[in-house]
């Protein structure tokens, strides 16, 4: 049974003691970007306070995949935002669940910071500048299979951790790895771009449906024109390109039916004549890539699923079933 919760969501407006409370994880990655629209909505006339929520996939070891994906760390925020223990919820939006929750909405997805994929190493060392056999980490089964096709010669091996603890691997006097490889969006928004020695383009990895965007999630009944100045704050915060952008990035997965942690890039982007969506489905080994690109018309949420799922749809006839099994 679902546990009682406070009374609705308070306007500030005409209630000066209420608070915005707005849960994130607790790891430094989330707290920097929860902060950013925490600020955000500061800015828009509304006190914020902050709620730290511990995961499953925060205390769990092993490798993600393990652990039923990246929908780990997105349960328990949800769980809070629906008991009433927060307001709202700041999620990294590739590590949301493409399967909707009873009773909540994404809100908000704020700009999109760069989504591209990026490679760590002492001494800025490029992805061809490594010697043959080099062991590379990643937890992600899309930048395994994507670095492998590019030097099958590599060692890719598993990689968990904080972003400090996952750059020491590489980077620090008693690092094991040759490089790392991490969103780039991560590492900038912690001001931590100085450790980057390679930014992958699209054409050599295309990164995670949804990487590099945040999405700010909250209970369906305080949304709309009657919920007050959190909704209107939220709608503020939205960015249409991005929405639309990453709805046809997230359609495209629905449709494979792979999960957040399945061997799948996806990268929509305007263009002219609309939007362009990239996407590629990897065996994990490297030893097949299957990739294909739309450019389309998209005006609305629905335009974006239906270029979504056309991508999906010409990599399925390609034989993409096969491969979205992690």
């Amino acid at each position: 049974m679902r546990a009682a919760r406070p009374p609705a969501w308070r306007d500030p407006v005409t209630d000066e003691d209420a608070a915005v409370l707005v849960g994130t994880r607790a790891s430094e990655l989330a707290l920097t970007q929860t902060g950013h629209v925490a600020d955000a909505l500061r800015e828009l006339g509304l006190r914020v306070d902050t709620v730290r929520i511990t995961t499953h996939g925060d205390v769990a070891t092993g490798p993600l995949s393990s652990l039923g994906g990246t929908g780990v760390f997105a349960a328990a925020l949800r769980e809070a935002l629906l008991d009433g223990r927060c307001d709202l919820a700041v999620h990294s939006l590739k590590d949301l669940p493409t399967a909707a929750t009873p009773g909540l909405v994404v809100a908000a997805v704020p700009p999109r910071a760069d989504p591209r994929d990026v490679l760590c190493s002492a001494g800025g060392a490029r992805l061809d500048d490594l010697p043959p056999g080099a062991t590379v980490g990643t937890g992600s089964p899309r930048r395994a299979a994507q670095l492998r096709a590019l030097r099958p010669d590599l060692q890719v091996v598993d990689l968990r951790g904080n972003v400090g603890t996952r750059l020491a691997r590489a980077l620090g006097p008693d690092g094991d790895l040759a490089a790392v490889v991490l969103a780039r969006a991560g590492l900038a928004r912690l001001g931590r771009l100085d450790a980057v020695g390679q930014t992958f383009s699209p054409a050599q990895m295309l990164p995670a449906p949804g990487q590099g965007a945040l999405a700010v999630e909250i209970r369906a009944e305080d949304r709309g024109p009657a919920a007050g100045a959190l909704a209107a704050a939220l709608a503020r915060l939205d960015d249409p390109a991005t929405r639309l952008a990453v709805t046809a990035e997230r359609a495209l997965l629905v449709r494979l039916e792979a999960g957040c942690t399945a061997p799948v890039g996806a990268l929509a982007r305007a263009v002219p004549g609309g939007f362009e969506l990239d996407a590629v489905v990897a065996a994990v080994d490297g030893s097949l890539v299957l990739r294909r690109t739309e450019t389309r018309v998209v005006a609305d949420v629905a335009a974006a699923e239906a270029l979504g799922r056309h991508v999906a749809d010409l990599l399925l006839d390609a034989g993409a079933a096969d491969l979205v099994v992690t």
